[in-house]
């Protein structure tokens, strides 16, 4: 079976379902393998953050405030554990510490913090009246939180402090970090926040890196000019920035569109940003000027999923679609051939 980019766009639109099965039959999926990046803690370091707190709380049953926040600016760590047993994202515990205590603690400061802390887990925090001032407001705010029992809410909602651990309050830290927790709560939690969701939001420009990462390889070792282009970065002439641009921003001649989405809702949202380049490379013909060739790029099992979406992008990009296994034809099917200058 011939890909798409391989044969005349007339041969494209004639068997236009053919074509489409084409490229499903390349699209692979990385879903089930993620990146560390930069900050992922492993198990160990946030471990002897858990015994640390544990301890110094004598077993949960002390949750005081001054204690840990004493502890939290000599092991740093401990305020991530802190933050995984609350169950709230950083931006989340800063808005309900700046509620509970009137303090002013930025979603920003929470999010620099708890990176910080995951980059560098052995390094001190900053000793400034500020950091002390906040760190504190934080941590008092949880131990507010972890020193009662979940509110009580309808019965058509569920509070998010009704966890196995903190509905009850800190008899149930107590029990849960003596005895364990039991497999099933361990798989209803798990099936309520999905696992490793956290990390996933957090490296997912990483995973979308890795497809531009092969496309900037394919590029330089034909020794093409590009342009590629830093995320919501604004070029003259596109009022939606293609990922790379050859041979540069002021004579567009090719345009690629890089996109990886696991998700079939979020491709159809790809896919209708490569329908808007062709779009713009079409208005520009049609006012006199050159316009440029449009490539996508995609990965990732979303785009396997509508047909008729997979339809729009090889109508908009005239067949030209490519996908990491068939990366090495980039250079060959398209104009891209015409700006190469190694053999």
């Amino acid at each position: 079976m011939k890909y798409p980019f391989e044969v005349p766009f007339t041969e494209v639109e004639a068997e236009i379902d053919l074509y489409i099965s084409s490229v499903f039959s390349c699209l692979e999926s990385e879903f089930l393998v993620m990146p560390k990046g930069e900050g992922f803690v492993e198990y160990p370091v946030f471990e002897r953050g858990y015994e640390f707190l544990k301890r110094i709380t004598n077993g949960f049953r002390n949750i005081d405030s001054r204690s840990i926040t004493k502890a939290a600016f000599q092991k740093p760590m401990v305020i991530i554990v802190l933050r995984t047993m609350l169950g709230f994202t950083p931006s989340e515990w800063a808005y309900v510490a700046t509620r509970r205590t009137g303090v002013e603690v930025s979603q920003g400061f929470a999010r620099n913090l708890d990176r910080n802390i995951r980059m560098s887990p052995m390094s001190a925090l900053s000793d400034s009246r500020v950091t002390r001032e906040r760190v504190g407001a934080l941590v008092d705010a949880a131990c507010q939180l972890l020193n009662m029992p979940a509110p009580e809410v309808g019965p058509d909602k569920i509070h998010r402090l009704d966890k196995a651990d903190t509905s009850t309050g800190p008899s149930g830290i107590i029990s849960l970090s003596n005895i364990g927790v039991p497999y099933a709560m361990l798989l209803y939690e798990r099936f309520l926040g999905r696992p490793f969701a956290g990390h996933r939001d957090s490296v997912s420009e990483l995973v979308g890196d890795s497809l531009e990462s092969a496309i900037e390889e394919v590029l330089t070792k034909a020794g093409i000019s590009y342009r590629k282009t830093k995320r919501a970065e604004r070029i003259a002439g596109f009022d939606q920035t293609p990922d790379f641009i050859i041979p540069s921003e002021f004579n567009p001649q090719v345009v690629i569109g890089a996109k990886i989405t696991e998700d079939d809702g979020t491709a159809r949202d790809k896919v209708t940003r490569i329908q808007h380049l062709a779009e713009i490379s079409k208005m520009k013909s049609t006012n006199g000027f050159p316009g440029f060739e449009v490539i996508a790029c995609i990965g990732g099992r979303g785009f396997g999923v509508r047909r008729e979406d997979m339809k729009k992008l090889l109508i908009a990009t005239r067949g030209k679609v490519f996908t990491l296994k068939t990366l090495s034809y980039l250079v060959e099917f398209t104009r891209l051939h015409e700006f190469k200058t190694n053999e």
